[in-house]
This record gives C-alpha cells, sequence and structure tokens, in this order.
C-alpha cells in the first residue's frame, strides 16, 4: 500500500513539474511574440554570436580529438592530442606554470588595484574626476607603453635604468633586463598591472556612481558605522553587475598574457620563461598549422577560464552577506 502511495505522489510530482515547465515555455513564448521588436533588434548581436562564438568552441573542441593539418580531411585519434599535450609536451607544462603565475598575479590585483583607485576616483569632484580617469586610463589606450617600458630598460648604458644603475655604481655592466630570465617575467607582470586599468575601471567608476544615495541613509539607521561598512553591505552589493563584468575582463586578460610578452621579450622569450598558454596555442596553431593539437590546448585553456570564472562567481555572491 505504501509502495503504491509512493509511486503515485512521484507521478503527482512529475505532472507538476512538467506542468510548470510548459507553463514557463508558454509564458516565454508569449513575452517574446509581445516584444518581438526587442527581441529583432537583438537578433543580429545573437547571430554573430553564434557563427563567431558558440560554433567555432565547438568546433574546436570537436578538432581537438582529431589531427588535422588544414590540408587533408580530420583524422579521429580520440584522445591522443590531450595524453601528448599533457604526458609528452615539456614546453606545455611551462606555459601552463607560466600562465598560472601570471594569472594568480595580475588577475586579483588589477581587480583590486582597478576596483580601490576607482573608488577613490569617485569621491572627487566631476570636473577632477573626468581627468584623472584619463589620466589612469590613457597607459591602456597608448601604443607607446611598451616603447617607454623597453627604452626604460634597455640592455645598453642609454636605458635609463641601467644608466641610473651604472651612475650609482651598483652595477659594472649594463644588464639586459628582457634577454635575462630573471627580470622577463616580473616586468611583464609590473607592465601588465600598469595597464590594467581597462574597461573594468571605467565600468567600476560607472557602477559607484550609480549607488542610490538614499541606501547609505537607510543604512546609517540600520546600524552601518562607517565607510568599509557602507562599501560592504551597501556600495558592493548594489554593483554586483559591474563586478561580475571586470572580474571576467580581468580573466580574460589574465590568460591572454602573451601580447606583453611578445611587445617586450620577444617571441619565444629567453628559456621560454614567459611562455604562455596563448604562445604555445599560437605557435601550434598558427605557425606549425597542427589545428587539431592546437584545438587541444584550446579547449584547455577554455576550461581553465571557466573554472576560474566560476571560482570568480562563487566569491562574489558572498560579498554582503
Amino acid at each position: 500500500m505504501s509502495d503504491n502511495t509512493a509511486v503515485k505522489k512521484s507521478e503527482t510530482v512529475k505532472k507538476a513539474v512538467s506542468r510548470k515547465d510548459m507553463s514557463m515555455l508558454r509564458w516565454t513564448l508569449k513575452e517574446m511574440k509581445r516584444n518581438y521588436v526587442a527581441y529583432l533588434m537583438l537578433l543580429p548581436y545573437y547571430v554573430i554570436f553564434l557563427l563567431f562564438t558558440i560554433i567555432p568552441v565547438v568546433v574546436s573542441l570537436v578538432l581537438s580529438f582529431t589531427s588535422f593539418n588544414m590540408l587533408e580531411p580530420p583524422i579521429f585519434i580520440g584522445a591522443d592530442n590531450y595524453i601528448r599535450l599533457f604526458l609528452e609536451d615539456d614546453i606545455f607544462i611551462i606555459a601552463c606554470q607560466n600562465t598560472l603565475i601570471f594569472a594568480a598575479v595580475t588577475g586579483p590585483v588589477s581587480y583590486l588595484l582597478s576596483f580601490v583607485v576607482a573608488w577613490f576616483i569617485n569621491e572627487l569632484p566631476p570636473k577632477i574626476r573626468a581627468l584623472v580617469t584619463l589620466v589612469f586610463y590613457a597607459p591602456n589606450i597608448a601604443g607607446s607603453v611598451y616603447l617607454i617600458w623597453s627604452v626604460a630598460f634597455s640592455s645598453d648604458a642609454y636605458g635609463y635604468v641601467n644608466s641610473m644603475l651604472l651612475y650609482l655604481e651598483i652595477i659594472d655592466t649594463p644588464i639586459a633586463f628582457f634577454q635575462d630570465a630573471t627580470y622577463v617575467m616580473p616586468l611583464c607582470i609590473v607592465v601588465a598591472l600598469w595597464t590594467s586599468l581597462g574597461t573594468a575601471f571605467l565600468s567600476f567608476i560607472a557602477g559607484l556612481q550609480i549607488v542610490d544615495v538614499s541606501l547609505y541613509e537607510a543604512g546609517a539607521v540600520d546600524g552601518v558605522k562607517n565607510r568599509w561598512q557602507e562599501l560592504w553591505y551597501i556600495t558592493l552589493p548594489y554593483m554586483k553587475p559591474q563586478l561580475m563584468f571586470g572580474a571576467i575582463l580581468a580573466i580574460t586578460g589574465s590568460f591572454g598574457f602573451g601580447g606583453i610578452v611578445d611587445a617586450l621579450a620577444g617571441n619565444p622569450s629567453v628559456d621560454y620563461c614567459a611562455w604562455t598558454i596563448t604562445h604555445h596555442l599560437g605557435d601550434y596553431g598558427g605557425a606549425r598549422y597542427e589545428i587539431g593539437y592546437a584545438s587541444a590546448i584550446a579547449t584547455v585553456l577554455f576550461v581553465i577560464m571557466i573554472g576560474a570564472n566560476f571560482l570568480v562567481n562563487k566569491l562574489l555572491s558572498k560579498v554582503g552577506q
């Protein structure tokens, strides 16, 4: 008797869930029909996103299980690319280590730096705020920033740093900073942080400016006593969309670190000391045309970035709790 009752309850629950799903589907279709103009306006973006993001990711995942050289049809080889990647490719392991170091340092630091600078700038008068924002954002858009650092750390005596060190008699001969594995990684990280105040920085400023002032008054009534409590319980929860947007940009920027290394230390860097996953991907996909193997590298990088994004999302969900 009890088994029959349990079966009936289970069927009832399934029917209720099915009805709920159908009602949600009907409601969604009804809303889409009612707001069809808005969906038509969004259609070009969705088509471009599908063609140039979703489909390439799926195709890359499929090709990662093949041997493909762009000239002959793909040959299915199973997990051989991944086995070769993790067990036979020593350079890829170096690339993973360097990428994780870059991401672990530049990602969180640039994210926090962008928010802290935006927070302080938001307290300035509007006209001064606009000027200071431009000053901090300029290195991100200035193409000459790499030239400045290259000249400053030039390997001859005319480089500003070498000239100063020689003048102070700290060194006897000029240091080839970007040809010495000891200095390449730290210098590239510093330059990355120098140029990190980009779009995320602007989104933080915008998010801080839309916080409703009345919330701070209500918080004071409810027991918020200082600026830090205002920040944690009011400001950060109110601007979670901007925080998430900035986190995504920080993640993609920290894992796509190759451009800075190429501009400063060349490709490849000395002893592969700053060789990253994006370098490895470009090497096999753009130079050797081993598209199947390059797709496996891209898939691994994609999984790492998705995992980092999931972790950041979990951390941001605790803000204000």
